[in-house]
């Protein structure tokens, strides 16, 4: 999809996102601005952050309506539909707000796991709760998930995370049952998309598991949302990896 020759895919309509005033998320935000949409943008700690986020959007042409909740608070994410409902009727929740800690299972203890569960998984559920009893508008809306390649390969690294990911992909495909014909529910698995904050990464390896051989570009990270938000109502409970072909190998 190019954004460039029909920019306006989504105009009028808002979208909610979480952690989107940062790395990927903000990639998110700013697709769904250019594609027309006003972005809801939840954020935790990142004021900075937020306010660098959503003068972009604003510049762009659309509102940016910043919303702070601390998603391992469940009296705070459920106030966060509501809020978001203040600014108008939404036309699409997109799950992206995630902690991934490298914790293998032995170093895991109850107070990791029980965060990632919170965060990762229980959150995204109250939102699509919550989404869902509120949907009005007459014409379909959409939940999007964000997932990991590793959800549907789960391996030894990052266990928590992988764990609570790959429960979110299922959680996706019953969400998409139960919410047919007014919601479409789908999935976007991602894979090397940003380096690490830290820089810690061996790029030469990594990318000797990944059949692309590099990084996403920030454009197709955009495109492959855009495209799930304005995909036929019938495209429902699908997951698409934007990994370059890393899942195959």
């Amino acid at each position: 999809m190019d954004l460039s020759t029909n920019p306006q895919k989504l105009a009028g309509k808002n979208v909610l996102i979480t952690g989107a005033a940062r790395r990927v998320g903000r990639i998110f935000a700013l697709g769904v601005a250019r594609a027309g949409a006003n972005v809801v943008v939840h954020y935790h700690h990142s004021s900075q952050e937020v306010e660098d986020t959503c003068g972009e959007i604003l510049a762009l042409g659309v509102q940016a309506y910043p919303l702070q909740a601390n998603l391992d608070d469940p009296l705070e994410v459920d106030r966060l539909v509501p809020a978001a409902l203040r600014h108008g009727p939404l036309f699409a929740l997109v799950n992206s707000a995630a902690i991934f800690e490298p914790l293998t299972f032995q170093a895991t203890d109850l107070d990791a796991w029980n965060r990632h569960l919170r965060v990762n998984l229980t959150a995204p559920y109250r939102l699509s709760q919550a989404f869902a009893a509120s949907y009005a508008l007459a014409e379909n809306g959409r939940i999007i998930n964000i997932l990991d390649w590793r959800a549907l390969r789960p391996g030894v690294d990052h266990f928590p995370y992988t764990i609570t990911k790959a429960a979110l992909a299922s959680m996706t495909s019953s969400l998409a049952a139960a919410l047919a014909p007014r919601i479409s529910v789908n999935g976007l698995a991602l894979g090397a998309i940003l380096p690490p904050s830290d820089g810690g990464v061996d790029e030469q390896r990594l990318f000797a598991s990944v059949p692309a051989g590099r990084w996403a570009r920030p454009d197709e990270v955009e495109q492959a949302l855009v495209m799930l938000l304005t995909a036929p109502d019938y495209l429902t409970g699908e997951i698409i990896h934007l990994d370059g072909g890393r899942h195959l190998i």
